[in-house]
């Protein structure tokens, strides 16, 4: 995988095998990590980058990469740890992984080696803690990353279709860690070296506990066991837990409480930077032979910041990465990518600057005490909270530096925009269709009728038109043929058969194909999957029509799909059911759309009309 001699490749990566501890002259580790993904020692895989950090903080580290769970000699290749186990599924919740919205076994893995389904178990939390208590009785035991993160409290399960516990009682490990980490693992293993056990690690922000009784000054959300037979109880429990978010919160599990901290404070700059400095090969681990296609995906990307502020219903970054934009200095990023230029390998293209959405780089508040007293999910619904600071242009002067890097051909923007802050945006929108947009963007409204994009918590359909005008007006004044491919999302909770014929008739009036329909999964920890089970809106207290009926979520899709010949028959169904069968005309004419709307461009660009071109800017989904 890489031209290093073997003797370098032993010190060159955090330590996996015994052969790379004697390289190091190490005779035990103080903290092992166990990891559902394969190993790359890249900052945009989460747990070489906390290895990184703890090794910058003097530790020494282990990896153990996707053990078999069935084994106990996978977990003993290194030894007994000094401090402690720190056990993550990996870049994903192991059962969105594993599964489709259909339930149905996928055929592939993004984080293993040839892409291979099968690596990592079901539920990887429970039965990688079960097999490490196993094999190394009596060593603390820390779980995290984005599995336990979004299943700290009882949750919904889509998979088993349940209630199920905090994967912190089903796991039986001792401490939880959620969030990004750095900070609360940092101390969480300060405090073990310094001999205190690990059930006095009680006050640490950013993880939770088990206790028999919960904090005086802790918020109760209701018990486990009335959120399982209740779901109005549910629904109260996720909205106090969204609303409080910043304040210590209990939840009963039977005679014990499951105590959750509040979330560690956000990273400063020099802190980020200092993160994504960190010595990384940016390589897999040596010993793989085949090629990992989540670090082809973004070998050539970069990372500019973390957390959103858009607090979308479907999305859980918000949850994990938190509400903050936290962003790292120009000068970091600017160094980041001349590392890249250096690459042997490298071909002048960046392929990505961005984070959860490119164009929140660098947005700030100006009352930071506001923010700890707002109770809002999202600061960008519905209307963009006054206390961003939106128009500051770091993200466009970031765009502009990176491009002038020598060696440096193409940058592009694949992290996915939101086109209500480019209202707010000039310069960077000016930058991103001058320099930074192949011949297709892709931008994710989700979906295009207003009822239920207030049920998402995402902007207008209005919005989104006002940007394919400019975009093509842009277009059309530099000569260029560009389009752009909407994502959208099929089932969503409050989606009806209305809102995608209304959402098809809106891509029929602006000459837009989709290529791919997400289909709604419920996941862990999301507002979406709180509606989804409960029926309810937790905040407002409504009902939300949920689509449960596969014919119906097949009809969706299919209207999303209107162009493709495959689709008109679901879709004439689909009409008839709605009565809306005159809508037909509209759908499957070349005339003008029932609403009389001129269509924004009469010679769409190509990319817009062809349904078969596979190349596309996806947004990334972390």
């Amino acid at each position: 995988m890489n031209d290093r001699s073997k003797n370098d490749n032993l010190t060159r990566f955090i330590p996996t095998s015994r052969a790379e501890m004697d390289a190091r002259g190490w005779q035990e580790l103080d903290v092992l990590f166990v990891s559902g993904d394969a190993y790359v020692d890249h900052p945009a895989f989460g747990v070489p980058l906390l290895a990184r950090w703890l090794e910058s903080l003097g530790y020494r580290v282990g990896i153990v990469a996707q053990p078999d769970w069935r084994r106990a000699d996978d977990f003993l290749v290194m030894g007994r740890p000094r401090l402690c186990v720190a056990i993550s599924s990996g870049a994903m919740d192991s059962m969105v992984n594993h599964y489709t919205a259909a339930r149905k076994k996928r055929r592939d893995d993004a984080y293993t080696p040839g892409g291979q389904s099968g690596a990592r178990p079901n539920r990887a939390i429970i039965a990688y803690t079960a097999a490490v208590k196993g094999a190394l009785k009596g060593v603390p035991v820390i779980i995290g990353g984005i599995e336990a993160s979004l299943r700290r409290m009882a949750h919904y399960d889509y998979w088993s279709e349940q209630v199920r516990r905090s994967v912190l009682i089903d796991s039986k490990a001792d401490l939880l860690v959620y969030g990004m980490g750095e900070t609360a693992l940092a101390e969480i293993v300060r405090h073990l070296d310094d001999g205190e056990p690990v059930s006095a690690l009680n006050a640490i922000r950013g993880t939770a506990w088990v206790t028999n009784s919960p904090p005086a000054d802790a918020v109760c959300l209701p018990d486990y066991e009335m959120v399982e037979q209740d779901v109005a109880a549910y629904a109260k429990a996720f909205a106090l837990s969204e609303q409080m978010g910043q304040k210590t919160q209990a939840q009963a599990h039977g005679s014990r409480w499951v105590v959750v901290n509040p979330p560690t404070v956000a990273l400063e700059e020099a802190q980020l930077d200092a993160l994504y400095a960190l010595p990384f090969a940016r390589r897999p681990h040596f010993s793989y032979r085949q090629s990992i296609p989540a670090f082809e995906q973004i070998r050539w990307s970069v990372t500019s910041h973390r957390g959103c502020q858009g607090g979308c219903a479907f999305c859980a970054i918000a949850r994990h990465q938190g509400r903050r934009v936290q962003s790292r200095s120009q000068s970091s990023v600017v160094e980041e990518v001349r590392q890249l230029s250096c690459d042997e390998d490298f071909r002048g293209t960046i392929t990505d600057v961005g984070g959860p959405t490119a164009n929140m780089y660098g947005i700030e508040v100006e009352d930071g005490g506001k923010c700890a007293r707002c109770q809002r999910i999202s600061c960008l619904f519905p209307q963009i909270c006054s206390n961003l600071q939106v128009r500051n242009g770091r993200a466009a002067r970031l765009l502009r530096r990176v491009r002038e890097i020598k060696g440096v051909k193409h940058v592009f923007v694949a992290s996915g925009v939101r086109y209500d802050l480019l209202e707010q945006q000039g310069d960077y929108l000016k930058g991103l269709l001058e320099h930074h947009v192949g011949g297709l963007l892709k931008v994710a409204p989700e979906a295009l009728s207003d009822p239920l994009l207030k049920v998402m918590r995402k902007p207008a359909a209005q919005a989104f038109g006002r940007f394919v005008e400019a975009f093509r007006a842009d277009s059309r004044r530099r000569g260029k043929r560009r389009g752009i491919v909407p994502y959208l999302m099929a089932g969503h909770p409050g989606s009806t058969l209305n809102d995608m014929i209304d959402t098809a008739l809106f891509l029929k009036r602006y000459h837009l194909r989709v290529e791919q329909v997400q289909e709604f999964t419920p996941t862990p920890g999301t507002l979406a999957t709180c509606m989804y089970h409960t029926g309810i809106d937790p905040f407002s207290g409504q009902s939300v029509e949920i689509c449960r009926s596969e014919k119906q979520r097949r009809w969706q899709k299919a209207l999303l799909l209107y162009h493709l010949p495959a689709s008109r028959k679901p879709i004439l169904e689909a009409l008839r059911s709605c009565a809306r069968e005159q809508d037909g005309a509209a759908l499957f004419g070349g005339g003008r759309e029932r609403s009389g709307a001129e269509p924004l461009d009469r010679k769409a660009p190509r990319h817009d009309r062809s349904p078969r071109r596979k190349k596309t800017l996806r947004p990334k989904r972390r």
